[in-house]
């Protein structure tokens, strides 16, 4: 039913007896992201998304590794880029 007020035009649906039920996502579209960069032999991966900031991705990336719990995997922001980084822990000594 539409109706036209001097001020604002509004619309009500029918009435229902129940709320739709909700439906949410399973897992993150980062996930797929990481999976990803697991998978490949490099070390260093780089991450961009069209219109998101590195330190936006970084974050992101972070708690996904946390809330998979996964190990060995790091995010680092290089020159604007962000990095997914394998082996984190295996990191090579810096020579002197």
């Amino acid at each position: 039913m539409s109706t036209e007020n001097k001020k604002f035009e509004y619309e009500i649906g029918e009435g229902l007896e129940a709320l739709p039920e909700r439906s949410y996502r399973k897992g993150s579209k980062f996930d797929i992201i990481l999976e990803q960069a697991q998978k490949m032999e490099a070390r260093y991966h780089p991450v961009r998304i069209e219109g998101k900031d590195a330190n936006y991705i970084r974050t992101q990336l972070f708690k996904r590794i946390a809330a998979l719990r996964l190990t060995g995997v790091g995010v680092t922001v290089a020159n604007g880029v962000c990095y997914i980084e394998k082996d984190r822990l295996n990191k090579p000594k810096p020579k002197k």
